[in-house]
């Protein structure tokens, strides 16, 4: 209850210093540089360095490749057809071809199925969301930017991505415990992601865009909210047997955008109107298709 109360507050106040002389047009910005070089970086650094890896993480790590690849199919098909532009397309696969599977995921994995679920959530999250957004994602966010491939920006592009060294010094670190006093130093930069994040998307959130996004938006998180979890029910129905790890799977396939990819979609003005739209609305969504989700597993129904 804690997080679903932090995340209104955080709107709110993103939404009310919008109206206020004290933070200019420049503060999400502001908030994005901080978000990107010292918030994700510090969670990374600590939760891949603790992270316990086994046989079964292949399967929660490689629902997020699967959904953000079949996102790029689906939006790239209505950008052939000159239904939208390639930076909204861009914008559309960014946000709902990956999920909030952390901050909103982790909540409500425990409240519908258990504490049993988190190490999957976490696998899901980290070796999964992440490394798709780090690649992929930030590939084709520089595409998108750019206007053009070329191999050495891109190339600059990721190794400009701050948490990608985060990354690597958490794994060439791994056989060395961390003091215990640098463990709280990152957990407390690393908790600055998510309250620091929605307000920037409060401050960006601004209504009145969609009536020029209306049909994006309600395509992007059709995508996300009932699309993805569909395909993720069968492809992964082979693991029915493992209720636990299959129900995981689906549910965290079922979460709003994520929060991380859209501040970078914002940051790099692909789209930044819709890319706040498809966050700002879809986590409330996502509550309701959630619990009806709960409630189709609970009923014996999937």
């Amino acid at each position: 209850m804690e997080n679903f109360l932090l995340l209104g507050i955080c709107f709110g106040l993103g939404l009310f210093f919008r109206r206020i002389p004290q933070f200019p047009e420049t503060t999400p910005k502001v908030l994005n540089g901080f978000i990107l070089f010292i918030s994700l970086p510090s969670l990374v650094l600590y939760h891949v360095h603790e992270l316990e890896i086994s046989v079964s993480a292949i399967m929660p790590t490689s629902m997020p490749w699967l959904v953000f690849g079949f996102a790029i199919l689906f939006f790239y098909t209505f950008y052939k057809l000159k239904l939208m532009t390639f930076p909204t397309m861009v914008c559309l696969v960014l946000t709902a071809g990956l999920g909030n599977t952390s901050f909103v995921g982790f909540p409500l994995l425990e409240t519908y199925l258990g504490k049993e679920s988190l190490g999957y959530g976490i696998l899901s999250d980290q070796l999964g969301t992440f490394m798709v957004l780090s690649f992929p994602g930030i590939i084709l966010a520089s595409i998108a930017m750019d206007g053009k491939w070329d191999f050495l920006t891109l190339v600059r592009r990721v190794l400009g991505f701050a948490p990608i060294y985060a990354l690597l010094l958490a794994i060439l670190t791994r056989q060395w415990e961390y003091p215990s006093a640098l463990k709280i130093v990152l957990l407390r930069l690393g908790d600055t992601l998510t309250p620091l994040a929605l307000v920037s998307v409060g401050y960006m959130l601004d209504l009145r865009t969609i009536a020029g996004h209306g049909r994006y938006l309600i395509l992007g998180l059709g995508f996300k909210l009932v699309l993805a979890p569909i395909l993720v029910y069968f492809v992964y129905s082979p693991l029915k047997d493992d209720t636990l790890l299959f129900q995981t799977i689906l549910f965290e396939s079922a979460m709003a955008p994520m929060v991380t990819s859209t501040v970078i979609t914002i940051e790099k003005n692909i789209s930044p109107h819709l890319a706040s739209l498809m966050l700002g609305i879809g986590i409330p969504v996502s509550f309701f298709t959630t619990y009806c989700l709960h409630l189709l597993i609970k009923g014996n129904y999937i």
